[in-house]
């Protein structure tokens, strides 16, 4: 069992830079993978961004390559989404997940555990 808790969201302008955390507790954090999702009212929840155990292999969605940067820090059980250049569209509910496992998942069926999620709003 793993419990994740989100934190760090917030009101940004746009092109603004925001930077959320995960804190996990209860299981043995290295041994899973993660990954960040938002979710925008009235929009399915959508992948952004996963990082293996060791954080050496990280995956992101099309629309914030290049802009979002997952990094994790075992020894802090916590993982990390720095969001920059950021865009109205990225307003959402930011959640992450965990996997227990070796890959980089970007499908949300596949993780197990989740958090309650934190809002993100990018003013224009």
């Amino acid at each position: 069992q793993v419990q994740l808790v989100e934190s760090g969201g917030g009101l940004v302008q746009a092109g603004g830079s925001l930077s959320v955390s995960c804190a996990a507790s209860g299981s043995t954090f290295k041994n899973y993978a993660m990954g960040w999702f938002r979710q925008a009212p009235g929009k399915e929840r959508e992948f952004v961004a996963a990082s293996s155990w060791s954080g050496g292999s990280t995956y992101y969605a099309d629309s914030v390559k290049g802009r979002f940067t997952i990094s994790r820090d075992n020894a802090k059980n916590s993982v990390y989404l720095q969001m920059s250049s950021l865009k109205p569209e990225d307003t959402a509910v930011y959640y992450c997940a965990a996997r227990h496992g070796l890959g980089v998942y970007s499908s949300k069926d596949v993780y197990n555990y989740w958090g309650q999620g934190t809002q993100v709003t990018v003013s224009s």
